[in-house]
């Protein structure tokens, strides 16, 4: 078992990555802010999303230190953040970035008690950036490192508990390192991607298989039941006049604060006008079906909320932020269109 040989197991795991571990951009610095920012942007975004479409690469550029985001408009996070969703994620890492400005005279902080402060940061990113910035001895427990722990140690109880998750952290702080924890963690969330997976998990050639206490590895983690897909429906409007185009801002209580969108309509109200599109996009449990009607030869129907419409030049559409679902399908439509 890991807690009679913590040696041996830290040893197995910084070995094997030393040799398999993925080069990963923010693997490749020590600069906390950096780092921060790459662990946002993994929070419920797959590495191959973040790293395949240069989200991180062009963040970083953008936005090179907290003082550079701090003093950014929020028109402009949105389109740097913009293809990632979850747009509260980008919104808290400005506030992080304001609080090392106004607290920390913009100096990242190094004390884990610091960086735990920070607005938004939880103890999972704390640990991260303390461990891989600082290599400090901070545990970490993220879905890899949950579904290792779980499996090696055979553990039958719900992980998305209050006390499945005490049990998991704890097993996490004996097992940390007192020294090289950049190594050692990078390691275990590694493991948890490329080897102990899912559902074809490879325990065949897994450096921890002489560790692992399970016999059924594919029936853990225990997790609660998932919540149950809820549909929806989207009737949009594509309004075009003189070279301008109606948009739609949400409201900032929205999950979409401060986007930008092709206007909604009710569906009755929209049963004069041809049909343009029709798409599906997930955002959490919902699966949505997006459909967009033109409006340009017919009087647009009346909105709900007039206040939040605003006409924009189709040569602002670049700089405008906008949900991935809406910027994909209206940059084809326009490209049919004109």
């Amino acid at each position: 078992m890991p807690l009679q040989q913590p040696a041996s197991f830290q040893k197995s795991l910084i070995q094997w990555f030393s040799k398999e571990g993925e080069d990963y951009p923010w693997r490749q610095t020590t600069d906390p802010w950096h780092i921060l920012i790459s662990e946002v942007m993994l929070q419920q975004t797959q590495v191959a999303t973040v790293l395949n479409k240069g989200f991180f690469v062009r963040f970083i550029a953008q936005f090179p230190t907290p003082a550079d985001l701090a003093r950014a408009d929020e028109q402009t996070i949105l389109s740097a953040w913009e293809g990632l969703g979850y747009y509260r994620r980008v919104r808290n890492l400005q506030k992080a970035a304001k609080a090392i400005c106004d607290y920390h005279e913009g100096i990242f902080p190094k004390q884990y008690e610091q960086i735990r402060a920070l607005p938004g940061i939880g103890r999972y990113t704390a640990g991260a950036v303390a461990s891989f910035a600082y290599n400090q001895s901070q545990p970490i427990v993220d879905a890899n490192v949950a579904r290792v722990f779980s499996r090696v140690f055979d553990y039958q109880e719900r992980v998305d508990t209050t006390a499945g998750q005490k049990q998991l952290w704890s097993w996490a702080e004996q097992l940390v390192p007192a020294k090289n924890a950049r190594a050692y963690n990078s390691a275990l969330m590694e493991l948890g991607q490329q080897v102990c997976t899912n559902k074809t998990p490879k325990c065949e050639t897994c450096i921890l298989k002489k560790f692992c206490s399970t016999k059924d590895p594919t029936s853990l983690p225990k997790k609660g039941s998932a919540k149950k897909t809820v549909l929806v429906d989207e009737h949009c409007i594509l309004a075009i006049q003189d070279g301008k185009i109606l948009l739609h801002q949400e409201k900032a209580s929205a999950r979409r604060s401060g986007m930008w969108k092709l206007p909604e309509r009710a569906h009755h109200q929209l049963e004069a006008c041809p049909l343009l599109s029709k798409s599906t996009y997930g955002i959490t449990h919902h699966r949505v079906t997006l459909r967009i009607y033109d409006t340009r030869n017919i009087s647009i129907p009346n909105s709900e909320n007039p206040e939040q419409e605003k006409w924009h030049q189709l040569e602002e559409l670049p700089t405008l932020p906008m949900p991935s679902p809406f910027r994909k399908v209206l940059d084809t439509l326009l490209a049919d269109l004109f």
